[in-house]
């Protein structure tokens, strides 16, 4: 199993490669890059957008100058700018070097994690990745923790009592949940319990309240959960129901087989043919989701949320970012989100090996 995982965290690099250049070079292929976004800004901020290209090629010329210039609009202008202003912001944003080149130097910093500095944020892409870290990581984790500890036991229940009263009943209240949409429920919940109409019971915004970092530790957990209670019920609300449905399928599917009358016949009980026989093989096609669920709950799932909570995670970041043609925050986010799906890809295999040591991938990679 050693060899498996060490094999598999060797073709994590060319898979990141793959998808990085993948996405840079149709990226580059797209009109409205930053430099046009750029021009547009300037022509409507004026002298804020000059100081940044003064401040790349002093030798153009006044930032008042230029700017006067880039306003009258006169002869020989590009975009409403001249072309020395239109250079100067393409050498800014790396865009004078040939497309190789900027692919290469790109490659060479995210090895040491350095991914430079945004293009429209004051402020360096890692400090963004850091602030927006923690509150994506929050919403994935929780939301998928409590999507499967929910789901798994509601399925395995549904199972064992299949077209009972209970099985009709928690079925369609799953199915009614997981027809609402997310960013409909968060709305809901904000209305009823923080602040709406209702009652103030659950703080609205960020992860936690001001002066956090002074209260005692018991207050800083309440403080926390309080915080992230509606976003996570908001962003797991869809994910039941077609988990509890595939955990109930694969349950069922597994119950009707030979070896389950094999152990009853041998004098075993029903439960105890459940956890040592049926659990291990009906679940492995329930973890075998769990990156996909992950992600899912990671990123996909997270940008309205964290839009109407006012969280600023990697989901409303790269979704900004995208909007910006930001291309340092737009390849930074997708790095991060690349490398946490195959992390968490080789996660699922442990945990598949884990629930049924029979699974051996080592073998199955040699054939």
């Amino acid at each position: 199993m050693f060899r498996y995982i060490l094999s598999r965290l060797f073709l994590v690099i060319p898979t990141l490669l793959g998808i990085l250049a993948v996405n840079f070079f149709v990226i580059q292929m797209t009109p409205g890059g930053p430099v046009d976004q750029f021009i547009a800004e300037m022509e409507g901020s004026g002298s804020v957008y000059m100081e940044r290209v003064g401040s790349v090629q002093s030798d153009v010329g006044s930032d008042s100058g230029l700017a006067s210039e880039a306003a009258d609009k006169g002869p020989g202008l590009v975009n409403g700018v001249t072309p020395e202003v239109l250079e100067a912001v393409r050498k800014l944003y790396g865009f004078d070097k040939p497309v190789g080149e900027r692919f290469v130097d790109m490659l060479v910093n995210y090895v040491t994690f350095d991914f430079g500095e945004s293009f429209f944020k004051a402020d360096t892409v890692s400090g963004l990745l850091i602030n927006a870290l923690p509150v994506s990581m929050t919403l994935g984790i929780w939301s998928t923790l409590l999507i499967y500890f929910i789901s798994i036991p509601m399925g395995m229940a549904r199972a064992m009592r299949r077209n009972s009263t209970f099985d009709v009943v928690s079925g369609t209240i799953v199915v009614t949940a997981s027809a609402i949409p997310g960013f409909l429920f968060a709305v809901l919940l904000i209305v009823l319990f923080a602040g709406g109409s209702y009652w103030q019971i659950f703080p609205l915004r960020g992860l936690h309240s001001p002066g956090w970092e002074e209260m005692a530790l018991m207050d800083q957990i309440f403080d926390y959960l309080s915080h992230v209670f509606l976003p996570v019920i908001s962003l797991s609300i869809g994910g039941f129901a077609g988990l509890t449905l595939l955990t109930r399928n694969s349950f069922i599917d597994e119950l009707g087989k030979q070896y389950v009358d094999l152990a009853r016949a041998k004098g075993l009980t029903d439960k105890a043919v459940l956890w040592k026989h049926v659990f291990r093989n009906a679940m492995l096609i329930v973890i075998s989701g769990l990156p996909g669920t992950f992600v899912s709950m990671f990123f996909a799932g997270s940008l309205l949320i964290e839009t109407i909570f006012s969280l600023n995670g990697l989901g409303l970041l790269g979704f900004e970012a995208t909007m910006q043609r930001d291309f340092p925050v737009m390849f930074a986010t997708l790095w991060i989100f690349t490398l946490i799906g195959l992390v968490t890809g080789i996660i699922g295999d442990l945990t598949m090996h884990w629930v049924d040591p029979r699974i051996d991938f080592t073998s199955r990679s040699k054939a």
